[in-house]
């Protein structure tokens, strides 16, 4: 499985990367935008470093490490989903403060960012369900990665910070329905990973290791 681990290995960099500066970039901006987009992408960022080593460990933990990266890429998502949520209600009900250029900027390059990490997971995620769990949801943050963008742009145009919570408390309701469907599209799979294939025919054949 070395051809993927490469893929897995750039991914988590990529993505760790994105989750950081969003986290910093939240916090100095007053954005609950673009927090709920550093969130997505750190439940991502957690999953996809369980995943590697779930390809580079045996097959018995690689199993037990699936699980918790499915773990993070659907329950703890959800979780953190509903306290942003909560969060969004909060800041419309007490707006407070955005700075609009910020969620601009550093969203078009987390959207740039999220689309390299899904195209890093696009080959593995054919033959195995963690990972093309982990693709759908980084293919999906290249669109809520957008989402700061646009309540940048209506934060400046309108001078109302009360956008800004508004479209986090929509990217919230959107991940927690993508990732429901998800799960229980691939269920049995998800919760019961059997073993990791990379599509290989030599990989499929009884008596050759996994993992």
């Amino acid at each position: 499985m070395a051809h993927y681990q490469k893929s897995l290995a750039a991914a988590v960099v990529l993505n760790t990367a994105i989750s950081a500066v969003e986290a910093v970039a939240g916090f100095e901006s007053g954005s609950l935008s673009l927090l709920m987009d550093g969130a997505y992408n750190l439940s991502d960022e957690m999953a996809l470093i369980f995943l590697y080593l779930a390809f580079v460990l045996s097959q018995g933990v690689s199993r037990h490490l699936l699980r918790t990266a499915n773990l993070f890429n659907s329950l703890g998502l959800v979780m953190i989903s509903g306290i942003l949520a909560w969060q969004a209600v909060e800041r419309f009900l007490h707006p407070v403060p955005v700075q609009g250029a910020i969620p601009i900027v550093v969203g078009i390059a987390a959207a740039a960012a999220n689309w390299g990490v899904a195209w890093l997971l696009r080959k593995p995620g054919r033959n195995n369900a963690a990972i093309r769990l982990a693709h759908i949801h980084n293919i999906g943050d290249v669109y809520v990665s957008l989402a700061p963008v646009l309540a940048g742009f209506l934060v400046i145009f309108t001078e109302r910070s009360v956008f800004d919570p508004i479209i986090a408390g929509a990217i919230a309701v959107w991940i927690i329905f993508s990732t429901a469907r998800e799960v229980f599209g691939s269920r049995e799979e998800l919760i019961w990973p059997e073993k990791i294939v990379c599509g290989h025919s030599d990989h499929d054949r009884p008596g050759v290791a996994m993992g």
